[in-house]
């Protein structure tokens, strides 16, 4: 992030956050993003997994999910994206944790905590992917699973194994 100018008064910043406005005092930081994510599993050992539709990442394999709107919790945010994305409103499971890491957006690397659940599909459940942002889907072993978009995905599904069994 590049030092800009003051969100509050429009003054230049001396620095990048973490600064304080030299002009009215205004505190700049740079805080991770929360997002909530789904780790959705079928009962014999498998994951949903989604193909990203768009950038960044297009093409590549990730799990349901996506960021917190304002005051929304990120448990919200997983079922409100399963709702979104899969077209169902998932069965929420156990907590599997956060994990830091980044998101391309805008020029920009962000930082982002995403938080992941395990998750499962209704009985009977027909997928309706969002087509703006997945290309299609399959079943992956969990104790398998392909590189994915995001390292966090990598480091949740490998935490997921222990707690889906």
């Amino acid at each position: 992030m590049s030092s800009g100018h003051c969100c509050r008064c429009g003054a230049a910043l001396s620095a990048a956050p973490p600064v304080r406005c030299g002009a009215c005092g205004y505190e700049h930081y740079v805080n991770a993003r929360p997002t909530g994510s789904l780790i959705v599993v079928d009962g014999v050992g498998n994951f949903l997994a989604l193909r990203r539709a768009r950038p960044p990442r297009a093409g590549l394999w990730e799990t349901p999910g996506g960021f917190a709107d304002g005051w929304e919790e990120p448990v919200a945010a997983a079922v409100r994206e399963g709702r979104e994305e899969l077209g169902v409103q998932v069965e929420l499971g156990r907590f599997v944790g956060m994990y830091l890491g980044g998101y391309e957006f805008q020029g920009e690397l962000l930082p982002v905590l995403d938080c992941f659940w395990l998750a499962r599909l209704p009985e009977g459940a027909e997928l309706e992917l969002d087509p703006a942002e997945s290309a299609g889907y399959t079943w992956f072993p969990l104790a398998d699973p392909p590189p994915m978009a995001f390292p966090t995905m990598d480091r949740a599904l490998r935490d997921a194994v222990a707690l889906a069994g």
